[in-house]
């Protein structure tokens, strides 16, 4: 976050995060949600993947006053900003509508098929 103030921080998250909060826990309720990602993250969170869970955080920080947000608050928004970046850059070729790597993004609340 040394390069970045918070206000570009918040604007490039809002930027990344394409999905409503209340879609955002809809489709994390999905079992193609739940299918997706990493589940080898210490700390025994049950299986869930590191991006299912950052859906989850993604939703609070959607839902939180921009000025009530914390610097640990911005420090999630900041990854979230990254790996959506990252991962956007690996986009398949063809249809990508129903793969994983869509499904993947979706949970940090990208849909890479919205305009």
């Amino acid at each position: 976050m040394a390069d970045r103030n918070q206000s570009d921080i918040y604007q490039e998250f809002n930027n990344c995060v394409n999905m409503a909060p209340k879609e955002l826990e809809e489709w994390l309720a999905t079992d193609r949600s739940k299918s997706v990602g990493d589940t080898n993250t210490p700390g025994g969170d049950g299986g869930e993947s590191t991006g299912h869970k950052m859906g989850r955080r993604i939703v609070e920080l959607k839902r939180t006053a921009k000025a009530d947000l914390e610097d640990a608050d911005f420090d999630a928004m900041n990854k979230v900003v990254g790996y959506v970046h990252r991962h956007s850059a690996q986009r398949p070729d063809g249809d990508v509508s129903q793969t994983n790597w869509r499904y993947s993004l979706m949970n940090w609340g990208h849909d890479p098929c919205r305009k």
